[in-house]
This record gives structure tokens, C-alpha cells and sequence, in this order.
């Protein structure tokens, strides 16, 4: 135990022994500046001024800017950035995928890979019909007559007399004798339009096309999106001046009428316009004459 004293008494002396820092001019040996400390002094001295720095540093790299210059360390806007983009590019990518979607939905109708009832909303009401008979009611000779006259009226009202809303002009595709009307019972929903080969087509109003390629049965055919929902379809085409995605005007022409080498008909131009998904009958709005 006395040993142990001894010791830390001797530790106690040096650490708290009383030192001087002198600075001497080297020429003259003049005393320039003097200091009074101990061992205790320089430790508590060293370690506060360790524990400034770390602190001061860990400060700027975790509030300030400064943070930006270490290597490793990213800026905060960029971070922020790149969050924006990563979620503008998702949604970008989603609507290019339905938009494909539906250009590809659209091709196989044109091609004939789907049946047409399937797409046609006439189909979806007699579907409903049909379940609707699946029940077991029975009605009178009258009932029944009444029925079918109001599911026929129905079903050609939207085709055949009802004209929409056109909130601005069409311009013609071309000019020629109609050689065959629009006929919704019959299930054609455009005109034909005798035409010589290679007679200008042009876009009836200003949009976007949304289809343009070949199809076996009619040629090339253009499909474009106006204003207010309408779509005009233009058939047996023979060569196209413009690609999907391109903008057109009103009366800008599309491509040339087509040949009898297809097999749909002798060549001659066919048209359909559609409105929020019904066909109407073009010679409603334009003058083909």
C-alpha cells in the first residue's frame, strides 16, 4: 500500500508540477515569451480542443452545405431531383404502356384478330339482355312485342338518328360519287367513295394519329383523334405521307388513294367517323360531292 501512495504521489507531482514555456531571441538570448503550465493544463488543453474540432465538423457535415464538397456526400436538390424524375419517368412509362395498349387493340380489330361484337357496345347490351332472360319470368304475347320493338328502337336510335355535337368544321378527305351509304343494321359504318388511284387523302379536322399501317383486307389504314372525342378511320390507302404520333392540320393531306389490289373492295376510299365510341354518318357533317 505505501508503494502504491508513493506512486500516485509521483504521478501527482508530475502532472501538476509547475513548468515554464519560454521563447528566447537566439541571438541575443532575451526572453520574448514566457508561460506557466503543468502537464494537467496541456492535457485538458489538447482534449477540449480535440472535442471542438469533432464537434465543429460533425456540424458542417450535417447542417451545412459544405457537406456537399466531402467526396461520398450528394447534394440534397439533386437527391430531390432525382426523386421527381424517377416519378415523372414512372408515370411517362405507364401511359406509353395503355397507349400501346390501345394502338395495339385498335391493330388487331383493323387486321381482323378480334371480332368486331366484341368491341362493339351493342354486344354489351345484349349481353345483358341475355342474363336478364336467364330468369324465369313469364309475360304476355303484348309484353313480349313491346319488348323487342323498344330493344330494337335502342339498339339503331345511336346509329341511325341521333346526330352529336360537332363543335367545329370537317374538312373532306377527298371529293367523289358515294357508292355506298352508312348503314348501321347492315353493320357498315362508313361511306366508299369512288376515287381515281393516287388521289390525294386528307385529314377532315387537326390531331393526332394513332394508327398508320398495313392491313391485308384494306390497304394502309390511318386512324386519327380530334377534339371532342372524334376519331376518323381512313381505308385502302396506297401510300402514306404520314407515321403514328405526327400531328396533322385540317386539310393536310395523309397519303393516296389505293388500287384494286386489295380485298376488300376496288380500290375505292373508304371512310368511317366516330364519336365517344359510336359511329356516325360522315355525310352528316361533310360534303363529299
Amino acid at each position: 500500500m505505501p508503494q502504491k501512495k508513493i506512486k500516485r504521489q509521483v504521478l501527482k507531482n508530475k502532472l501538476f508540477n509547475k513548468r515554464r514555456l519560454v521563447i528566447l531571441n537566439e541571438d541575443t538570448f532575451e526572453e520574448t515569451f514566457s508561460l506557466k503550465l503543468n502537464l494537467m493544463n496541456v492535457f485538458v488543453v489538447v482534449t477540449l480542443s480535440a472535442i471542438f474540432l469533432i464537434s465543429i465538423t460533425t456540424y458542417i457535415i450535417a447542417f451545412t452545405p459544405l457537406r456537399e464538397y466531402i467526396p461520398g456526400y450528394a447534394s440534397t436538390k439533386l437527391k430531390q431531383d432525382a426523386i421527381v424524375l424517377a416519378i415523372k419517368s414512372d408515370s411517362l412509362q405507364n401511359n406509353v404502356e395503355l397507349n400501346n395498349k390501345y394502338i395495339a387493340s385498335i391493330k388487331k380489330v383493323l387486321i381482323g384478330e378480334l371480332e368486331y361484337a366484341k368491341l362493339n357496345k351493342d354486344s354489351l347490351q345484349n349481353t345483358t339482355i341475355a342474363k336478364s332472360e336467364d330468369f324465369d319470368v313469364k309475360t304476355t304475347k303484348e309484353e313480349q312485342e313491346l319488348k323487342d320493338q323498344v330493344a330494337i328502337e335502342d339498339k339503331y336510335n345511336v346509329f341511325d338518328n341521333a346526330k352529336p355535337k360537332v363543335n367545329f368544321v370537317l374538312f373532306p378527305p377527298t371529293n367523289g360519287k358515294i357508292i355506298k351509304n352508312y348503314n348501321a343494321v347492315t353493320k357498315n359504318y362508313g361511306i366508299e367513295i369512288a376515287v381515281a388511284k393516287d388521289t390525294p387523302i386528307k385529314a377532315v379536322a387537326s390531331g393526332t394519329i394513332l394508327f398508320a399501317d398495313w392491313t391485308p383486307t384494306s390497304g394502309y389504314v390511318v386512324i386519327i383523334k380530334h377534339k371532342d372525342e372524334l376519331i376518323s378511320v381512313y381505308k385502302n390507302i396506297s401510300f402514306l405521307t404520314k407515321s403514328i404520333r405526327d400531328n396533322v392540320k385540317s386539310g393536310e393531306v395523309i397519303g393516296q388513294a389505293g388500287s384494286a389490289d386489295f380485298q376488300s373492295n376496288n380500290g375505292n376510299f373508304y371512310f368511317e367517323l366516330w364519336k365517344e365510341g359510336f359511329p356516325i354518318n360522315p355525310t352528316q357533317f361533310i360534303n363529299f360531292q
